[in-house]
């Protein structure tokens, strides 16, 4: 019986089972032989099975015209009970510690999501919320996983095992505190109805006014509703889907170029740079000065955007730049935002 890699608890269990079933066989065998061809296999194996658990029924098997008859049902008495009581302390052992376990990780988990800060939280982790995790898990960025269905949070954690997640409702406050909505960047409200997305969005805002606030909506109906709950963004699905499929059927070489972007293998990707106030007055050509792994296609400040800025346009705090770059070309770009701040 190959043991090694088990807990000492769980080798415990193990052998206290061979060796009841080695007292039980030993038992049938040595009763079988006792009582002679008239007793069946059933009748020594209840013989030694009233035996080692003391029931005290009549005997099925008679061993008194034997002469060591009575001294082998001593034996397998005093054997089993043994045994009995050893199979019976080490499930008592293995159960305390399966909970003791769960504790014990449940414990460390949550100290670990208290000391997260600017991390994200997905609620729901249904198809849609294991897409998202898979993301931003790709994309090396933290988060928790909020479910009410531990076998959806399973299905990730078997395959992420380092993964943080809390189990409950994510329209409860407690829950979103537990996930560590206060110290949280961005809520992903991505549960299968739009209420509960709504009720998230709202309790998200009202627990961090400064979270970001991204909910998935079915019913078109409902936009309204769950921007005033407070979703910084909403996503129709059906929606988008739609749009990408008409993409894919009239622009085929650009839906394939956005799509290439989106992949986790690919060199180029999208992203976005948010300029601090000590690039206020710079030019654009400061940080963009002999370097090509990344173009700037556009900035945005405050509601407008302007396509394809000149290297000499002046930065302004809080303006957003869209880049397309390579992961060497996004590393060399935030050291020169940390060189100036």
């Amino acid at each position: 019986m190959q043991t090694s890699g088990l807990s000492k608890t769980t080798r415990n269990l193990l052998w206290s089972l061979l060796s009841a079933i080695v007292v039980l066989g030993i038992g049938t065998l040595g009763y079988r032989w006792l009582g002679g061809p008239q007793y069946s296999w059933l009748d020594s194996f209840y013989m030694t099975f009233i035996t080692v658990t003391t029931i005290g029924y009549n005997e099925s098997v008679d061993v008194t015209h034997h002469e060591y008859g009575k001294l082998f049902t001593v034996f397998i008495g005093l054997t089993g009970i043994g045994v009995l009581g050893y199979v019976l302390s080490t499930v008592t052992a293995f159960m305390l510690e399966g909970e003791f376990n769960e504790v014990r990780r449940r414990k460390r988990m949550e100290k670990k999501i208290a000391q997260l800060h600017g991390h994200y939280i997905v609620c729901g982790m249904g198809q849609i919320g294991s897409n998202v995790a898979q993301e931003l898990a790709q994309a090396g960025s933290s988060f928790v996983m909020v479910d009410m269905n531990e076998a959806n949070l399973q299905s990730y954690a078997e395959r992420n095992p380092a993964q943080l997640y809390v189990l409950g409702d994510a329209t409860d406050n407690e829950v979103l505190l537990a996930a560590g909505i206060e110290q949280a960047c961005g809520v992903f409200a991505v549960a299968q109805e739009d209420n509960q997305n709504l009720v998230i969005s709202l309790s998200a805002k009202q627990l961090n006014s400064q979270v970001r606030v991204i909910a998935r909506c079915h019913d078109p109906k409902n936009v309204t509703k769950i921007r005033s709950a407070g979703a910084d963004e909403i996503v129709l699905l059906d929606y988008a889907g739609g749009k990408r499929l008409v993409s894919a059927m009239v622009h085929p070489n650009v839906a394939g170029f956005l799509e290439s972007l989106q992949k986790s293998d690919s060199k180029l990707r999208m992203e976005e740079i948010r300029i601090p106030v000590q690039l206020q007055g710079e030019s654009l050509e400061t940080l963009c000065k002999n370097d090509q792994d990344y173009a700037v296609l556009a900035i945005q400040y405050g509601d407008e955007w302007m396509v394809n800025p000149s290297p000499m346009h002046i930065l302004q705090e809080g303006d957003v730049l869209v880049v397309m770059t390579t992961a060497e070309g996004r590393t060399r770009m935030q050291q020169k935002l940390q060189a100036v701040v």
